[in-house]
């Protein structure tokens, strides 16, 4: 059914932060002074979205220094979310990252919370734990406000979710255009049809599909360079993101200030796309269809539980260099940076299958890996 004009969300500011890829300084810890920075600028913008979750290495205790230790609890609001697969917890360690989230923010209460990326191979776990009852006390108890789960798996099981759970208030969706037609792995438009049929807000993760459409492939530049705008090229992504109806707001994974300014200077005073802008998009998503990519968004899931502590996304990004930019010599040079600091080459890879059960994405990540050591190594 459509969104009705006063929906869940309707009024809340359409850029939020995703506080996944916070800034490092040279010693390798968060660079909290940078981040106090960052949150000034997005909330001087009138912005107030601010996302987490437990297991963002790092993340909720930056957060309490940067946002929650300077600035009013009433001028911002806070998401965080439960992870019941990732290191194995159990249903009792799993509850209890609710006081950990807590405890690492210094609030006695979230705003939303989401049971964490929900994939057709951790369902079962979330309803072997409890957890949706659990969450739901939560909010009964006032602990929480809101409550969803984040998802990457197809309409079919959102749409099971989504008539079992009829008192759900949001859910959170990876969408993006380079996405959008991608029906065998993320299927962000079908997804999205599925929380409009229900009537369900969502937020959007991804926007930018990890950075890849901050700076696209030269086909894609073009077609927007072509268009005369003086804006970003995350422009577009976050904009074509935040202009579908249900949108309650889209998360940035801001790394530095100067992403910041740039996203607030056109999501300030956010204006929907115009109908010639979405069909300048749809070329830029057909244009990007065509183009050879790994699809990898960078969460680093895959690469937290290797038994040989690769880092996988380092490798499909050096590789992309290659598929995305026909730059061979540069898709060479970021191989051999990543293999001098890590030790580790994708040839490394043992075939255990851990990454491949972990990828939000459903990449074949075992064989990708062959491929790009054969490539690059």
């Amino acid at each position: 059914m459509p969104y009705a004009s006063d929906y869940f969300g309707h009024d809340t500011p359409k850029l939020g932060f995703g506080l996944m890829r916070l800034p490092h300084d040279e010693a390798g810890a968060i660079d909290v002074p940078q981040v106090c920075d960052m949150v000034d600028c997005f909330l001087d913008a009138g912005l107030t979205y601010f996302d987490t979750a437990y297991v963002y290495t790092g993340s909720e205790e930056a957060t309490r220094k940067a946002l929650v230790e300077r600035h009013q609890r009433d001028s911002y609001t806070l998401c965080s979310k439960a992870n019941a697969w990732l290191g194995q917890p159990t249903a009792e360690q799993t509850k209890h990252q609710l006081t950990e989230s807590l405890e690492r923010l210094g609030t006695d209460y979230l705003d939303y919370y989401l049971l964490h990326a929900i994939q057709d191979n951790n369902n079962d776990t979330y309803d072997e734990f409890e957890l949706w009852n659990w969450i739901r006390e939560l909010k009964k108890r006032g602990t929480i406000r809101h409550w969803g789960f984040s998802y990457h798996a197809g309409p079919e099981r959102l749409e099971r979710l989504l008539s079992a759970n009829p008192d759900i208030d949001f859910i959170q969706l990876q969408v993006n255009y380079a996405d959008w037609n991608d029906d065998e792995n993320v299927a962000s438009r079908r997804n999205v049809e599925v929380a409009e049929k229900y009537g369900v807000p969502f937020t959007i993760m991804e926007p930018v599909k990890g950075g890849l459409l901050a700076y696209p492939p030269r086909v894609v530049r073009e077609i927007f360079d072509a268009a005369g705008s003086e804006l970003s090229y995350s422009s577009w992504a976050i904009r074509f993101a935040a202009s579908l109806p249900g949108v309650l707001t889209v998360l940035s994974g801001m790394s530095t200030l100067e992403q910041v300014q740039d996203n607030v200077s056109y999501m300030r005073d956010f204006k929907p796309l115009t109908p010639e802008e979405q069909e300048l998009v749809a070329r830029a998503t057909a244009a990007l269809d065509a183009v050879e990519q790994i699809k990898c968004t960078a969460c680093h899931y895959c690469a937290d539980g290797c038994p040989v502590k690769m880092p996988i996304p380092d490798y499909f990004k050096a590789m992309n260099r290659l598929l995305l930019f026909e730059n061979k010599d540069e898709a060479q040079k970021r191989y051999a940076q990543v293999l001098e600091k890590n030790g580790v080459g994708a040839d490394g890879c043992i075939g255990c299958g851990q990454c491949e059960s972990a990828c939000p994405q459903g990449l074949p990540i075992i064989e990708l890996l062959a491929k790009t050591a054969e490539e690059l190594a």
